[in-house]
This record gives structure tokens, sequence and C-alpha cells, in this order.
């Protein structure tokens, strides 16, 4: 052979499968005219792959000096919808090929298909058989295991097999020409076969499509849509590049509709040679794939609804589902998508058109009448994505247990290790929830994630102060700012994680108590208000010992409250009151989901037309 067999094999068919393999024999089998073809395929095991061997017999013109002249040259083809690449699949997954074929009648050609191979390699003897034929025997797997059970399996290759020739055998049966393909197993001494018959091609209608893809081809549709039992659905969907299917996308799996068996083929001779060498993908660019995929699904979207009604309003229901899920996109979801593309798609591309939107508004150095109702709109959008945001939040909460960490809760509500300045209030604002112990937290001037008390008193002071490695869960500043000389408040939060002993959880008592004892002394000089929260899960136990020194107040939930004296200092006897809250976890969550449901119903009712 002209090219190293080696590297071609690499070079063309690096993403290969073993499929391929039958593909391409059943390509020249149908190229020489071959009516019967037979697979046979046997192996010891599924897992003793070194005993795999693949035989492919048809009764074609053979090889004859010129096919096989050709075989021996790589690219040496008629015309660009063959490539003269497909038996280069056959080296990848075995390293014995030989093949044996009758020809004219009356000669029978013999020859290994080898690194080495060229026009001198074969040995032609005269051939007691008439009937002429191509026998192609594949032996001694490349490979330590099949990927797939499948690529054995006759079932399986059937529905590939169709799929792949659907539209030449589709036009050989519109010909009155009968093909009939057999796929033979012998796997564990267990005998398998499927045929495929003309009786398999099913009669398709056809449409033509209104297309500006190309001005001088014509786009055509050949289509069959037919009830079938649920275990029966299939989908066929693909446009036709020289006689055989290239998967184009236009229906996801998890939209395919049950109980149908369904054919889209797009015909065109635009797409004539426009497939890569190895025909493992279309030779288009992106916007002309693009194209294809709109110019396809529209019209498949269309005949599906037609003649299955309840598909409309499936995805009508799929629409109004993501309305309510996603209002802040309303407007931007593609309805001619809905119910064909994934779900995943549709919103990222729902997002993407958000986001571009976005951009035009804030990039405009001046806003027109119409860029200002837009602004106006975006402005209700973004609020509404930070409302979900938040609702999501809230329900990662509800769904913590005893097996989430501190840590992990800790992070629901501020990332740890974090200074937040009010200053920075966008950047900070989808990493910072201290909304979830009350909105009015929102006004903060600072929050302290996890950091050392000494930041805290430094930053309220605006002096340099000894370091502290005592670190508060939560501290936040709010109300005013501390450098403009005005009284503010200061918020002292204190987690435990959920299924701990009582005793672990009363910790959080004494762990107020000390960083009360540190920020009382700025009391009624800048701080003006201190608000101490413990939050723990409850228990009948809990409950029973918070009874005893504490008040009940009212949430959605639980939470109890006490004042106690403080010690500040000894000489002289200083004692300050604080007030500890400690606020049962399951009633934060509540009391926030009330507060954020409130908000997602009213912008709800705006975004969705009932």
């Amino acid at each position: 052979m002209e090219v190293k067999l080696s590297q071609a094999v690499k070079m063309f068919f690096g993403n290969s499968s073993l499929e391929m393999v039958y593909f391409e024999a059943i390509a020249n089998s149908l190229d020489a005219e071959a009516t019967e073809i037979k697979i046979e395929i046997s192996a010891n095991s599924a897992k003793d792959v070194e005993t795999l061997n693949i035989n492919i017999l048809d009764n074609g013109t053979g090889f004859t000096d010129e096919r096989f002249k050709k075989f021996c040259k790589l690219f040496d083809v008629d015309e660009n919808s063959h490539k003269g690449l497909g038996r280069l699949v056959f080296p990848c997954y075995f390293d014995t090929i030989e093949i044996e074929s009758v020809f004219n009648s009356s000669k029978k050609r013999s020859f290994k298909f080898t690194e080495d191979i060229n026009e001198n390699s074969s040995n032609i003897v005269p051939s007691e058989n008439t009937d002429n034929g191509t026998l192609i025997k594949m032996a001694d797997y490349t490979l330590t295991k099949l990927k797939a059970y499948n690529y054995i399996n006759p079932i399986y290759l059937k529905s590939k097999i169709l799929e792949e020739f659907y539209p030449r055998l589709f036009r050989l049966k519109q010909q009155n020409i009968n093909i009939t393909i057999q796929i033979q197993s012998k796997i564990d001494n267990f005998t398998s076969i499927e045929t495929i018959t003309s009786s398999d091609i099913l009669d398709l209608k056809t449409v033509e499509l209104d297309s500006s893809i190309n001005m001088f081809d014509k786009f055509y549709l050949h289509y069959h849509i037919q009830s079938v039992n649920a275990n029966e659905t299939a989908l066929i969907a693909a446009v036709s590049v020289d006689d055989r299917t290239k998967k184009v996308e236009i229906i996801e799996n998890e939209n395919i509709p049950s109980g149908y068996k369904m054919i889209f083929l797009l015909f065109s001779d635009w797409f004539k040679g426009r497939v890569d060498f190895s025909r493992q993908s279309l030779d288009i660019s992106d916007n002309e794939l693009k194209q294809v995929q709109t110019l396809f699904r529209k019209k498949v979207a269309s005949l599906i609804e037609t003649e299955i009604p309840q598909i409309k309003e499936r995805n009508k229901q799929t629409k109004n589902n993501l309305v309510k899920k996603y209002p802040h996109l309303s407007g931007y979801f593609n309805s001619e998508n809905i119910g064909y593309s994934s779900r995943s798609e549709i919103l990222r591309n729902a997002q993407d058109e958000f986001f571009k939107a976005q951009r035009e508004i804030l990039e405009a150095n001046s806003l027109s009448d119409e860029q200002y109702e837009k602004s106006i709109d975006m402005s209700s959008r973004a609020l509404t994505e930070y409302i979900l945001f938040r609702q999501l939040t809230i329900e990662k909460l509800k769904k913590s247990t005893k097996e989430n960490s501190e840590a992990e809760l800790h992070n629901l509500f501020a990332t740890m290790k974090t200074k937040f300045d009010g200053n920075n209030f966008v950047d900070d604002i989808y990493r910072n929830n201290a909304w979830l112990l009350d909105d009015k937290y929102m006004t903060y001037k600072a929050v302290l994630s996890d950091k050392e008390i000494g930041d805290l008193v430094e930053y309220i002071t605006q002096e340099d102060t000894e370091r502290d490695d005592d670190r508060p869960d939560l501290a936040l500043v709010f109300s005013n700012n501390p450098n403009e000389n005005v009284p503010f408040d200061v918020v002292i939060v204190e987690f435990k994680k959920r299924g701990i002993s009582l005793e672990e959880n009363m910790k959080i008592l004494t762990q107020l108590d000390k960083r009360a004892r540190k920020l009382m002394q700025y009391y009624n000089n800048k701080i003006q208000r201190i608000w101490y929260y413990g939050i723990i899960e409850f228990n009948e136990d809990v409950e029973i010992q918070l009874d005893a020194e504490f008040a009940e107040l009212y949430s959605s939930g639980k939470m109890y409250y006490r004042e106690k004296p403080v010690t500040i200092q000894l000489n002289p006897k200083i004692t300050l009151p604080i007030g500890i809250f400690i606020w049962d976890i399951d009633a934060v969550i509540k009391d926030a989901d009330s507060r954020n449901s409130a908000f997602l119903s009213l912008i709800k009712s705006k975004f969705i037309d009932e």
C-alpha cells in the first residue's frame, strides 16, 4: 500500500468503534452490488476476546482487477462521495484480515490485508464456484476487551445498521431491489440471528423544505411516524450523506415520544461529499450545522405536533413549568426548541440571551426610550434571579442532615475565612447570605465569616489591635459605618451542626459569653446594640435545658431568649447585661423561606401570563 498503514489508521480512525467494521464492510458490499450480506460473529465468550472472529460474506461482483487495484491505493476514488478510507477501520480491531473473492464468475482472488499490500499481493486461481462474491475473515482481536457487548449483539447491530444505511436501503427498495442482511452470533455456544429485509424499510412520506442554506440545492425530508408498543419506541433523525446517515441532534432522548417509531431523513445534493475522511463527522462549518439543525428541527416539530397532538400540549406545559421555575428568563426561552432540545440546553441558551441583553444595556453610553424600558425589564429580571438564588440556598439548608459538617452549614450562610465589605455589595451578594437571619442584615457594612475577633475589633475601632485567634462564626456590623463616628450595630452568630449531643450544643452559650466579654467594652461607646445568636438543632433535651433559663419567642419555629450579666472588667468591676438568642436551625430556615416565598410569589405573578 502506498501509504503507511499503521499511521493512516491512527490518523483517520482514532475515535472509531467496533460497529464501524460492520458499516464499512456492508458499504463495500453494497458498492459491489451485493443483494445478500451475511455477518458471522463467533467467540468462546464475550470476555474471551482473543477468540473473537468476524466473517462477512456477500454476493457482490467481487474483487475484480480494477477494484483490487483501487483497494491497494488510499484516496483512489471515482467521486467525492467515496473517501477510499473505510477499509482502514479493519486493522484498528484485527491483526489478521484475510479476503477471498470470486469475480468474473471464474476466478478466485485471495490476499491478506497487511501493511505492505500492493497490486501484486493477491493470489488468483480458477474458481470452482461460478457465483461471484467476497468473504472477509477477521481474527486476532487487537484490544484487551470489548468496549460494549452490544458490538457483538445481533439485535443491537440490526438497529444500528438500519440507522446507518436507511437512505440507501430506502432508495434500493424504491428501485425494487431486495436486500437481505443477516447478522448471526455464536457466543458461549448460544446462537442468535437477526435479519434485515426490505420489509424493515418503512414507506416514507416526503415534503420539501423552505431553506435559505443554499439557493441552488433543494432540501427534502423523508419521514415516517408510527404508533407502536412503548418498548418498541425508536427514533432515526439524520441527514443523508452519500447514501449513509449522519445523526443530527434534533430531539434529545429525554424528549422522544414514548410509544412511537419515527424516522426523519433529510436529503439534499448539498450534503454530497460533506463528511470527513473517516465518515465520523459532517464536514460543514458550525454556522452551517446550526442552520441545518434549525431547519430540520422546525419541520420535524411541526410534523410531530400535527400527527401527535398531545406532544404540542406537553411542550406547552413544559414551557409553563420552565417559566414558573425560572420566571426571570420568561421571553428568552426558544419555544421552537422546547420539547426537542435538552432542558439544560434550553436553560443555557435562555441564560445566554439574558446576559447578552444585560450587556447591551450596561454598555450603552446613553439610553433611548426603548433601552430605558428594556433596562427596567432587565432590573426586574436580575432581582428575580437573585430571589431564585436565595430560594436555592434555602432548599439546600432544608436538605441538610447530621452528615453535613459544621463548615458545610457555615458556608451556606457565608463563605468561610472571608470578609465582606458593604462597599462591594454587588460582588459579594451571591457569597454572603446574612439575609437568612433577617433581611435587615442586608444593610451590613461588613460581614466577617470565620475571621479573628481582632479583625472585628480593628474594624470597629479603626485602630490597630492585638491579634486574637478566637474566631466567631459570623460577625456583622450594620446600620452605620464605624469610621463615620456614629453608633452602629453588631451581630455575633455561632453555629452547631445537626445531630450532636446536648453537651456539645450547650457549649454555644460559653462561646457567646466569651465573644461578649471581648466586645462589650465598646458598648455605649461606638456600638449601640449587640445581638448574640446561637443556631443549633432543637430536640426535646435541648428545649428542656433552655426552658429553665430562657423565654420562648415567636417565630415560624422555635427561638429562646434570655438576658444575663457579663463581667467585662474586675478592677473596678464592670458588669453589663447581654441578650442571647438560641435559635432552632429549622426555624431559621422556615422564617427565611416565608420571607423569600412572598417575594417569589409576587415576582411570578408579574412574569407569568396565567
